[in-house]
């Protein structure tokens, strides 16, 4: 199951999705983190102290890689990130992700990606979501399946929307906090995913007490899933000291089983899957793609190929 995690910046979403990641882990279940944010803070949350090699560095070697011996895909080049695989493209399986060498693991056993931050040669010219390519055509290209987790923190806010990344998920997490702002990207989100079947789940964060959660309620209302009160553990944990999912208060352990039960019951949906991943790919080939590439890269879509096991 592919999760991500969305909200306002500052909300706390990078918090969220390292405690997630955290949460499977101590279960057992195997996990792959992806850092899809501008601001690339997940490394650390996770307890690591460097961040492993940029996909984006390595994006030539992963087209070659997912292509495979695809016909309509004749070399790298012609290869964008909303390319989606065909018959002869290479698959992969959530073991074969969890190996991608330039990962790093944690202490907890969580594989941790990073799309990397903006380099120097970037400044002024390129857009965050150039780095983000990578991701978007591993997910098209990954066949998971029950009990096996991919967990990415998104860029803030709408930003998300920019690309086709935001359909690539079996649920959404979107962290809001109890005010009007954190509510406030919560509606323009929901507005810009209701054309495209996003199943989208709240979880308040840094709420203070009833007050807080009878706000969500009000402006949220049943896509509040559960929330997280104010930690002290997690505000420690923030500022460098030694933290273990032990230190988490009762509460907000209970929170982490909750949103693992209804990524549990979420129902993937490979139709819906594959028919997003030509509708995006024909936008950006239209758009865009069509003239970078020299090429028609609407043929690169295979109408005999079926997504899924």
């Amino acid at each position: 199951m592919r999760v991500a995690f969305v909200g306002k910046g500052g909300s706390g979403k990078t918090t969220l999705s390292a405690l997630f990641a955290r949460h499977l882990a101590s279960r057992g279940a195997p996990v792959v983190a992806v850092d899809a944010d501008i601001n690339q803070h997940l490394a650390l949350v996770l307890g690591l102290d460097r961040p492993p090699e940029p996909l984006g560095a390595h994006l030539a070697e992963i087209k070659d890689l997912l292509r495979g011996d695809n016909p309509r895909i004749p070399s790298a080049d012609v290869m964008v990130k909303t390319t989606p695989p065909g018959r002869g493209s290479r698959l992969l399986r959530f073991p074969d992700l969890a190996a991608y060498e330039h990962a790093v693991t944690t202490s907890e056993g969580i594989r941790l990606m990073a799309t990397g931050p903006f380099e120097e040669g970037d400044l002024g010219v390129a857009c965050y979501h150039s780095k983000v390519g990578a991701v978007e055509l591993l997910l098209n290209h990954l066949v998971d399946g029950p009990g096996e987790y991919v967990v990415v923190d998104m860029t803030a806010g709408s930003d998300s929307f920019a690309s086709g990344l935001f359909t690539r998920f079996d649920l959404t997490f979107l962290v809001a906090e109890p005010t009007r702002q954190g509510v406030g990207v919560y509606r323009q989100y929901r507005d810009h995913a209701a054309d495209y079947g996003v199943a989208l789940a709240v979880v308040g964060n840094k709420v203070h007490g009833p007050s807080d959660v009878e706000f969500l309620r009000a402006h949220v209302g049943p896509d509040l899933l559960t929330w997280m009160e104010h930690s002290a553990a997690v505000r420690a944990m923030e500022q460098g000291h030694r933290f273990a999912l032990d230190d988490l208060e009762p509460g907000n352990a209970d929170a982490l089983a909750v949103l693992l039960k209804r990524l549990d019951e979420q129902e993937k949906d490979w139709a819906r899957f594959g028919r997003q991943a030509a509708e995006f790919h024909l936008r950006n080939a239209r758009a865009w793609a069509n003239a970078r590439t020299g090429v028609d890269l609407t043929e690169q879509i295979d109408p005999g190929f079926v997504y899924g096991p």
